[in-house]
């Protein structure tokens, strides 16, 4: 293997505690006005209105040189549109705050602080890099962080994470396996940072599981603008065993699409290769934006958290956008943060509906998320449920509940399923050296 990997000690810290915050001023608006992390609230609504509704946020990053998830907060905030139309839940209008973290751990940290001034009752379906700065601030108002995107490990081992995926360990562990039958060597270029690091073992878990060696670990950097230096890279290690074809997979988030466009053009004269990704790097959006049929994604086999997106079982979802949110193209129902947020706050929903009329704090939905509370997502996952002790708390993920994941693939330009049923890398998982 090639490049570094970064050993962490910081992933089982929980700091449990309640602590009470009170209502949002008109001056703590103007404060926010003037932080860096960008902020915001349903139209229509006012924070600290002292009226029966239930507050809580979502957060995610926009307008960076990196990932970038606006569909997730707008999605949250048509969710909530949809609720209130109906009458909200039990009565009480449901109150979104958002809030852009600019895939920067300062910000991240101050949206976490401001859920905590706003004394919001959960933050749910939201996606960051930067668990180590968002989450002990979170648990020290005693906040339940629902549907994470998955993007660090942190999220499936925090004792106040309810995480909906198995995040990109289960990606890749199911990524690995269905490649260690089809590849020669296998080359994983992943991101230069905290999030990254995590990547490559989860793979080889997976690799290993089919017998197949390590992949070779390449490291790039999150905002380049081109990568035609680490095409090469890549293709020279798939490509070191002439026997047997090579995979390279990607795995750069918003980033993907740039790599395969420099890896298009490189591998042109250079031996033929497969390609392989996860979801989150890749998404019926970005194979849209790529070229479809005559992209580069087309044969590629993709891992995804859920059915594709042309699966009925995402018509409720499609309904709701349709209705609150038609004409807003920041909502792509194909884009796994959007799905992820509408599942996240699918069990919300069960959260608040099992506590009824009791009174919503942050502890009452978190105490119902942990007494036991199975939520149905329509067949779009397992029964999620959060028990104490979870199957993989052996190897730190502690509250990793669903392992299930899809292997997919580009057919004609779009994603279809590549296998009838669902892969299960629980037993993956439990070999993984993960910590």
């Amino acid at each position: 293997m090639t490049g570094r990997r970064r050993t962490r000690s910081t992933l089982f810290r929980f700091l449990p505690r309640s602590v009470r915050a009170t209502a949002l001023s008109a001056g703590a608006l103007a404060a926010c006005a003037s932080l860096t992390a960008g902020c915001g609230i349903v139209p229509g609504t006012t924070g600290g209105s002292g009226d029966d509704s239930i507050k809580v946020m979502t957060w995610a990053p926009d307008g960076t040189d990196a990932t970038n998830k606006p569909g997730m907060p707008a999605m949250a905030r048509a969710y909530a549109r949809w609720i209130n139309s109906r009458g909200g839940i039990d009565g009480r209008k449901l109150k979104v705050l958002t809030c852009n973290d600019h895939n920067d751990p300062v910000n991240a940290a101050r949206c976490a602080r401001r859920a905590a001034d706003e004394d919001v009752v959960a933050v749910v379906g939201s996606y960051s890099q930067f668990g180590d700065s968002y989450f002990a601030p979170l648990e020290g108002a005693g906040i339940p962080y629902i549907g994470g995107y998955g993007v660090t490990n942190e999220e499936l081992t925090r004792a106040y994470s309810y995480p909906v995926n198995g995040g990109q360990p289960a990606l890749l562990a199911g990524l690995g396996k269905a490649l260690a039958g089809n590849c020669g060597p296998v080359a994983l270029v992943r991101p230069d940072s905290i999030a990254g690091d995590e990547l490559p073992t989860v793979l080889d878990a997976g690799l290993k599981a089919g017998g197949h060696t390590e992949a070779h670990d390449l490291l790039a950097a999150e905002d380049a603008t081109e990568y035609g230096t680490m095409s090469d890279r890549a293709l020279d290690a798939a490509t070191a065993d002439p026997s047997k074809q090579g995979c390279v997979v990607p795995a750069l988030g918003d980033r993907n699409d740039t790599f395969m466009d420099s890896f298009r053009r490189t591998r042109e004269n250079r031996p033929a290769v497969r390609t392989a990704t996860v979801m989150g790097s890749v998404d019926q959006t970005t194979i849209n934006a790529t070229g479809g049929a005559s992209g580069p994604y087309e044969g590629a086999y993709i891992t995804g958290w859920y059915p594709v997106p042309s699966d009925q079982r995402w018509d409720r979802m499609k309904k709701v956008i349709n209705e609150e949110a038609f004409g807003d193209n920041r909502i792509d129902p194909a884009d796994a943060g959007v799905q992820t947020t509408w599942i996240a706050y699918t069990v919300l929903k069960a959260a608040l509906e099992r506590i009824g009329t009791g009174e919503v704090t942050a502890d009452t939905v978190r105490r119902t998320l942990d007494n036991g509370l199975q939520v149905g997502t329509g067949g779009l996952t397992p029964t999620l449920r959060w028990p104490r002790d979870s199957t993989l708390a052996a190897v730190g993920l502690t509250r990793l509940v669903n392992t299930d994941v899809t292997l997919q693939v580009v057919k004609d330009g779009r994603l279809v399923p590549a296998a009838k049923n669902v892969v299960n890398v629980t037993s993956t998982l439990e070999k993984a050296d993960i910590g």
